[in-house]
């Protein structure tokens, strides 16, 4: 893979009308361009989505008061904080987030880490946003007179999976371009969509048995980690910063990122709580969409529609951009298109399994709490690399793969990185509390999850103390 890339790469790069060839090549000064506001839209577009609305539904669903549910939602919000921190070491190290990694887990362990947590966020993230407009669509398409639940969703995730597709093989100039008017005209269509859904919200709502002492914290603890899972698991926000200026400041690059996937999630969670207060749980079961569109005029169903796989397409563009990059920062050789199109088939692969074995709300909560146990301490441990560092990478160095290389560290391996990724998953999974799986410590507090926190701070921590003098 070439260090420097050539001038036509970097026209393509900066223009929506043409495939980007550049994959995890270094960016040189002279081609860095962007103001670091346009990633609030970047953000915003994916997140102006109808999975929040199911996530709110689940708060309610879990046996939360709404006040309750709304501290929650605030709560899971804030670790888009870290997303906008690590944001910062793109436009520092010109390249990719799953090449940056290199400086925590060295380039051997870079590998494995990248190909766990790389791929299995990419494959779930796809799987579930495709999910979503796969068993709308379907709806739609049985509302209209073709009534095929298995066929319908394949179809409609296959076509939306193409276009998908499409946009990452366009790449970054496309989605810097473009996905600001996304973002609005997603804002626009939900606020609509939401005008119709608040006439039916239950304001006096109050659970039928009100949740108390370690029932309330363990329903507490579940939305908090499901919540939290979005902003843990976007380890590519440095992919989406890294054509930045060097120069550009990094807090505004921090409020750009962490306000664009906050502010719309934490709106349209809002909703999907109030909603969910005017139906049953039962009801829920089967997914929000349905709910939706039974509060909607008929008339206007196309329009929850068109909403949701266009925030499909957004949301997983992204990430098969991204994914692409990880699949060459792995060792696959491969060019980036060709890599974004084995992720689009992947992700297909398994959204189709899904629609078949699966209702759309327990697909999310189950898949979501499980992410946590990979995703919070390898972000956890990418912040602290940013804050040791102080946020200082060597492009170059990051690319010299050799044994001797100053990030070839131990035959290859980040040892702090490494040990501290580990530990930090076993004791996330000790922590958790699902319908699959309980962790003993989880279960001995009364079914509480602590998997985020205790994530965090093992895998953060025990970094920290490994790897302090190093990084400096």
């Amino acid at each position: 893979m070439s260090l420097n890339p050539a001038s036509d790469a970097a026209a393509d790069a900066a223009s929506a009308t043409h495939p980007e060839t550049r994959g995890i090549e270094l960016i040189g000064d002279a081609e860095r361009h962007g103001r670091p506001r346009d990633l609030f839209f970047v953000w915003a577009a994916p997140n102006v989505s109808v999975l929040n609305f199911t996530v709110g539904a689940t708060l309610i669903v879990l046996g939360l008061e709404l006040w309750q549910a709304l501290l929650v939602i605030i709560a899971g919000a804030l670790p888009w904080i870290f997303t906008g921190v690590i944001a910062i070491s793109g436009p520092a190290a010109g390249t990719s987030g799953s090449v940056i990694m290199r400086a925590m887990y060295g380039v051997i362990g870079n590998r494995i880490v990248v190909a766990f947590m790389g791929w299995l966020v990419s494959a779930v993230y796809l799987a579930l946003n495709w999910l979503a407009a796969a068993f709308l669509g379907a709806d739609m398409l049985a509302r209209l007179g073709w009534d095929a639940p298995i066929a319908a969703p394949i179809v409609v995730t296959i076509v939306v999976a193409a276009v998908t597709v499409l946009v990452a093989v366009y790449g970054h100039g496309l989605i810097l371009r473009t996905y600001t008017y996304v973002a609005v005209l997603l804002l626009a269509i939900f606020l609509v969509l939401t005008g119709f859904i608040l006439p039916n919200v239950d304001w006096a709502y109050r659970a039928a048995e009100p949740l108390q002492g370690g029932a309330l914290w363990s329903a507490a603890s579940i939305g908090f980690a499901i919540l939290a899972s979005s902003p843990l698991s976007y380890i590519n926000s440095p992919d989406m910063a890294r054509y930045l200026p060097r120069s550009t400041p990094p807090g505004r690059i921090i409020a750009a990122t962490a306000l664009g996937g906050a502010v719309p999630g934490v709106f349209f969670t809002t909703m999907g709580a109030l909603m969910a207060t005017a139906v049953s749980a039962e009801d829920l079961q089967f997914g929000v969409e349905g709910v939706m569109l039974g509060m909607l005029p008929a008339a206007l169903a196309p329009l929850l529609v068109f909403g949701v796989i266009l925030n499909t397409v957004a949301l997983n563009g992204m990430t098969t951009y991204t994914s692409s990059m990880a699949l060459q920062a792995i060792g696959v050789p491969l060019r980036r298109i060709p890599a974004a199109i084995v992720v689009g088939v992947i992700g297909t692969a398994l959204t189709i399994y899904l629609t078949l074995s699966t209702t759309f709300l327990s697909a999310v909560n189950l898949i979501l709490q499980f992410l946590i146990v990979v995703a919070a301490p390898v972000m956890a441990i990418f912040v602290v690399d940013v804050v040791l560092r102080r946020n200082r990478y060597d492009g170059l160095d990051l690319f010299d793969d050799r044994p001797g290389g100053r990030y070839w560290y131990s035959g290859g391996w980040g040892v702090p990185g490494i040990v501290a990724f580990v530990v930090g998953i076993i004791a996330s999974a000790l922590c958790l509390s699902t319908d699959v799986w309980t962790g003993p410590i989880a279960e001995a507090l009364g079914y509480i999850d602590l998997s985020v926190p205790v994530g965090v701070i093992v895998a953060g921590g025990l970094y920290a103390v490994m790897s302090g003098k190093v990084a400096r």
